[in-house]
């Protein structure tokens, strides 16, 4: 498939890119603001000027209605024309050429022996002078703009091609190539070179190729053989003819029912000459690169005694050299550069004296693809990892990446004794509309999820963390990784948010959430907080009895009847730390659960005062008096108080219910506490 090329004023402005497959039927536009296709180098252009469309052997070239200025091909303007590979034609002060050249790989036992191999370690580079720092300097200085405007490998990798080949202007192609191997994973690189991942494969005798494009008919696929152990492919962009696709180390891979041997990728690749047909880099010297670490310089002679013309110098490349790519990012990557000597070359004595020249020549070369690589593979492991942590969002609440940002994971995670409160939240009417949804379980599953979206996003906005789900339940705590002296506020604050939230949501009757409500319950103490598991799987979550106890509190609002109960210690914190503006507090009973030795006292969290509640603080007051009483025995006095208590408040109905079956008298054994008969 051929590619089309740009090339602006300057040597920095230019870009190679591969032209749609013809049955994809795409149309692209070329314009100084189109996506993929800009040319922002050339105020001349407009930001949309002229649409393309490759037919397999024409390029159509259509200008817009709104372009500014005329497109000329072969020096005559025209509005409509196609052009044919080797032709190129001219918008404003770019030149845009459609080329077909080739990648033939060379296989090592193929190959042409070099007549000088030099290896050149980082080490050595870095202490070697620029002999023309001035000009390095002033293309090194464009990398700032290089990483800024590269949003993805894809058109990074263009832009440090484009670097190479302004830097090195001896240098007649120059590749990104990359040579999988089954020991990387997903973890380490990421398929973001849709149109430029070429993969040259071997099996047994001959060579595979297959370039990564997004899901072709394979049905169509033919292969595509060119001379014994080699196999020629165009530009970035025609596909490999046999086999189907999988996912290895981030790249697709091919097979066809063999297992193939590990191939070598072209990332991107691009040459100075516009009308060469073949190329033809060595896997052999890349191989070779890789496995030593360093860079390695290979130099031919055109006084080559073979006839079938099937290795390196096929093109008039005389050198190249191999600079791998250093970083866990970039596993098996390595940048390829490749040449010819200048000016004729007459007899072995001429290849020899130009070689010992080039090699002493090459340096400054190789310097600048060292850094070159180095930039790369450092803005690739920056990407990494900041895909890692990005992956790892979901799965720590912000405070914990604030934690883990500034200290090591093993000792923020390392689980160890803290003071926090735990919040658990329960979702009510989840059974009722299961059973009314049962043919719609999709609609069903997303209301649940937005249900359970209101209790972590208030867990999290109020700097809590998110420590587990249990089915339709999310529970949240306060006071890890860091100490917090306002645990128990953010928790309250975090329980009333939500019970308003369900609350404003009870009352539209399309609402994703209406039919639901939420029991809460919170209790405040020492707990064991931090990674918690077992050696297959861990979590960030806190251990002790304080967390059975909120969980407790949760259960035990559907038999009090209230929305938010709490703890003591809770209870006396709020009274303490949070006016009666933002929250009050209500004591309910003191009851003795199901599997519990000692009765607690529980209470209530209430809003303030005002239009979300019914109670008033004499309302609060009246069945704090009518608790007291009950406790002392003094059950008829507990009934009056009740009496004064709103009959919407349905909290109260709790005690008025116990009283009454009691008729109104105490038990003998009545000890000021209500044993719960369920959990």
């Amino acid at each position: 498939m051929p590619d089309l090329i740009a090339q602006g004023p300057r040597s920095q402005d230019r870009w190679r890119r591969a032209l749609p497959m013809p049955e994809s039927g795409e149309r692209v536009t070329l314009g100084r603001t189109s996506s993929g296709w800009a040319v922002p180098w050339d105020d001349r252009v407009s930001r949309e000027h002229a649409d393309i469309e490759w037919s397999g052997t024409l390029l159509t070239v259509t200008q817009k209605l709104q372009a500014r200025n005329p497109i000329f091909y072969k020096g005559v303007r025209k509005d409509q024309f196609q052009v044919s590979v080797g032709e190129h034609f001219v918008i404003g002060q770019t030149t845009f050429s459609l080329v077909d050249q080739r990648i033939r790989l060379v296989a090592p036992e193929d190959s042409f022996p070099a007549v000088t191999e030099h290896t050149f370690a980082a080490s050595q580079l870095r202490k070697a002078r620029y002999r023309d720092a001035d000009s390095r300097i002033e293309v090194l200085s464009r990398l700032p703009e290089i990483i800024q405007g590269s949003s993805s490998d894809h058109e990074l990798f263009r832009r440090m091609v484009n670097l190479l080949i302004e830097g090195i202007p001896r240098a007649s192609f120059i590749a990104i190539v990359a040579e999988p191997t089954s020991r990387q994973t997903t973890s380490t690189t990421t398929t973001s070179t849709a149109g430029d991942e070429i993969a040259l494969r071997y099996q047994s005798d001959k060579l595979k190729l297959v370039e990564s494009k997004d899901k072709p008919d394979e049905s169509s696929l033919e292969s595509e053989s060119f001379g014994k152990n080699s196999t020629s492919i165009y530009g970035d962009s025609s596909w490999s003819r046999t086999g189907s696709r999988r996912e290895v180390g981030g790249l697709s891979e091919s097979t066809d029912g063999q297992q193939l041997d590990q191939g070598i990728r072209v990332l991107h690749w691009d040459s100075r000459n516009l009308v060469g047909q073949q190329f033809s880099p060595s896997a052999g010297l890349i191989r070779k690169s890789l496995t030593s670490g360093e860079s390695v310089l290979h130099v031919w002679s055109r006084t080559n005694p073979r006839s079938d013309s099937s290795y390196t110098q096929t093109e008039n490349i005389d050198w190249a050299f191999c600079t791998p790519l250093r970083s866990e990012a970039c596993p098996g990557w390595a940048i390829y550069v490749a040449g010819d000597f200048s000016g004729p070359m007459v007899g072995p004595t001429a290849a020899r004296d130009a070689t010992i020249a080039l090699a002493d020549d090459v340096e400054d070369d190789l310097k600048f693809t060292e850094l070159v690589a180095t930039t790369l593979g450092s803005l690739r492991q920056t990407r990494l990892l900041q895909r890692r942590q990005d992956s790892l969002r979901p799965f720590f609440a912000p405070v914990v990446r604030q934690a883990l940002s500034n200290t090591d994971p093993d000792v923020v995670l390392t689980p160890r004794e803290a003071n926090v409160s735990v919040l658990f939240c329960d979702l009510r009417g989840f059974s009722k509309q299961s059973e009314e949804s049962a043919e719609h379980l999709l609609e069903l599953l997303r209301r649940v999820s937005d249900a359970l979206g209101v209790m972590t996003h208030h867990i999290l906005a109020r700097d809590g963390v998110v420590g587990d789900f249990h089915g339709d339940a999310a529970m949240g705590f306060w006071g890890w990784p860091f100490e917090d002296a306002k645990s128990v506020v953010s928790a309250a604050q975090a329980a009333l948010a939500i019970q308003a939230e369900f609350e404003a949501a009870s009352v539209i009757g399309d609402h994703p959430l209406a039919g639901f409500r939420a029991g809460l319950g919170i209790a405040t103490g020492k707990v064991v907080a931090g990674r918690i598991g077992t050696v297959d799987q861990v979590k960030v979550t806190v251990f002790g009895p304080v967390v059975n106890l909120a969980a407790r509190l949760e259960s035990m609002t559907k038999q009090l009847r209230a929305s938010i109960l709490i703890d003591e210690v809770t209870a006396e914190r709020i009274r303490k730390e949070m006016p009666s503006s933002a929250a009050r507090v209500r004591r309910v009973a003191r009851v003795l659960p199901v599997g519990m030795r000692t009765p607690l006292m529980v209470s209530e969290l209430l809003p303030p005062a005002g239009d979300r509640s019914v109670l008033t603080d004499a309302h609060i007051d009246a069945y704090e008096n009518a608790l007291d009483a009950l406790q002392t025995g003094k059950w008829s006095e507990a009934f009056n108080w009740l009496h004064q208590v709103p009959a919407e408040d349905r909290v109260k109905d709790f005690l008025t219910v116990f009283i009454a079956q009691h008729g109104r008298m105490p038990p003998s054994d009545w000890q000021g506490f209500i044993r719960l008969l369920e959990k």
